[in-house]
């Protein structure tokens, strides 16, 4: 076994130019590959790195060198890792890989994938190196932000007189407001929600708690509305008129 822990061929000297001049070769393969790939001791212990492995940890190649797989990722199954080299010791060859998850530099982000490991060559069940390659899942798209859930007294009156079917004529008459004002009032929430049309509108509202779900007629939720006060009069009503 030479320092980079490869296995020497039966019959192979120290000093074989031919054995330095094919260690050399894959081990510039090796660096040129865009896969996560380390070879490592039957323990598990990495032997070699390439670059794009050591991307993973922030680090440099030599830097992962001693260390274990064990140490470096995370099996979704516990133990699975284990079982799974012991089952390569003893030259069986499991056919699934291992969903592992691991903490990508030294920012702590934890990215997920699949990890390989397979017998390089031929697997002598006393001491087999490993080949480990590394599929990392794609990257997850960042989801956007829940849209703000905060709607004026205005507002909050027009989407319940919307959950109650009232017109856009007679929600202008209750809040005092033309029709073009209601609309633009509408249309910047439904923009703002990314909803597609009033219906859509409505039901968003009660998701996000904007109309209170213990009322009918339907109510806007006092702690939804910015400078909202507790009322008991129902947003049907025009200001100043009584039940």
């Amino acid at each position: 076994m030479d320092g980079h822990g490869y296995e020497r061929g039966a019959g192979t000297s120290v000093g074989s130019e031919e054995f330095i001049s094919w260690r050399n070769h894959f081990l510039l393969l090796l660096d040129r590959i865009p896969t996560p790939i380390a070879v490592c001791r039957a323990d598990g212990e990495v032997t070699v790195a390439n670059p794009a492995m050591a991307a993973e940890w922030g680090t440099a190649p030599v830097r992962l060198r001693g260390r274990n797989l064990h140490e470096l990722f995370r099996p979704r199954a516990p133990g699975r890792l284990d079982r799974h080299i012991e089952a390569l010791r003893l030259g069986r060859r499991p056919r699934h890989p291992i969903e592992v998850r691991w903490l990508v530099g030294t920012d702590g982000v934890e990215r997920e994938g699949e990890l390989l490991v397979d017998p390089v060559g031929d697997a002598f069940p006393a001491s087999p190196m490993l080949l480990a390659v590394l599929r990392v899942r794609s990257e997850t798209v960042p989801r956007q932000a829940e849209p703000t859930a905060e709607v004026s007294v205005v507002e909050g009156h027009i989407l319940a007189l919307a959950a109650a079917g009232a017109t856009t004529a007679a929600i202008g008459k209750a809040v005092g407001l033309t029709v073009d004002g209601v609309n633009y009032h509408l249309t910047r929430l439904t923009r703002r929600w990314r909803v597609p049309n009033r219906t859509a509108l409505v039901a968003k509202a009660y998701v996000l708690g904007v109309l209170s779900t213990r009322e009918w007629p339907p109510a806007p939720a006092p702690q939804r509305a910015r400078g909202a006060c507790r009322s008991t009069q129902s947003p049907h009503m025009p200001p100043g008129a009584t039940r």
